[in-house]
């Protein structure tokens, strides 16, 4: 695709992503940006994101410390915590739901690598859909592509750090046994799948918070070709 092709078939789709008028798309520079800058640029962007929500999520209180991303106690454990309450197993309850969110901020840092090695393998296809595809398109792109070898990756981090606790052993058997008669999903049937699924996908919703950050103040992001690309645009 030359510049000509790049300019009259990208341009508007960026725009349009990017909530542009007309007007405003006519007023863009587009003779300064190439085909590799605008691809350069949207891998920065998702490059920073991913770093970023690493950084955030992979620390203490990463997890626990926000109301977005906290994550629950499970299913029906979670609907029945007041009655476990008044039975005198609160603080089983909350070393749960603490140990959960440990578990989920000691296993995101495993993350970085392949969530930049996607980034950098991106294609044209996958640039076109993310940059297409609306407020949910970079969490798609980064499910479709790491979301099975990142829970790979997460489950043995997770089993560590809550397969001590005696409350999530009962979760468990008991799970198990209503996972089997159709009665709870797969993915809440052990206490280390369940968190596993929420931190990845505490991971994806972060990563696109930040990417809409970028989008909204390109020159903040401290990029020069972030500034080119999406400054350009705004």
């Amino acid at each position: 695709m030359d510049r000509r092709e790049f300019n009259s078939v990208w341009m508007p789709v960026l725009g349009a992503c990017l909530g542009l008028s007309g007007g405003a798309a006519q007023a863009m520079s587009l003779a300064d940006l190439s085909q590799g800058e605008a691809s350069q640029g949207l891998k920065t962007a998702l490059e920073q994101g991913a770093k970023a929500a690493v950084l955030q999520l992979g620390q203490p209180n990463g997890f626990l410390g926000n109301e977005k991303v906290r994550i629950p106690l499970p299913g029906y454990l979670n609907e029945a915590a007041t009655l476990l309450r008044t039975l005198g197993q609160g603080q089983q309850l909350d070393e749960l739901v603490t140990a959960m969110n440990r578990a989920a901020e000691a296993a995101v840092p495993q993350a970085r690598d392949l969530l930049l090695g996607a980034v950098r393998s991106m294609g044209i296809e996958d640039a076109k859909k993310i940059l297409s595809g609306g407020d949910t398109s970079v969490t798609t792109f980064f499910a479709e592509k790491t979301r099975t070898p990142l829970g790979q990756k997460f489950l043995p981090v997770v089993t560590r750090s809550t397969e001590k606790l005696g409350l999530a052993n009962k979760y468990n058997q008991i799970a198990g046994r209503a996972a089997e008669l159709g009665l709870v999903g797969r993915d809440a049937a052990s206490i280390q799948q369940y968190v596993t699924g929420k931190a990845l996908d505490g991971l994806y919703f972060v990563i696109g918070e930040e990417e809409r950050k970028i989008r909204r103040d390109p020159v903040g992001s401290g990029s020069a070709v972030l500034s080119k690309v999406f400054g350009a645009l705004k």
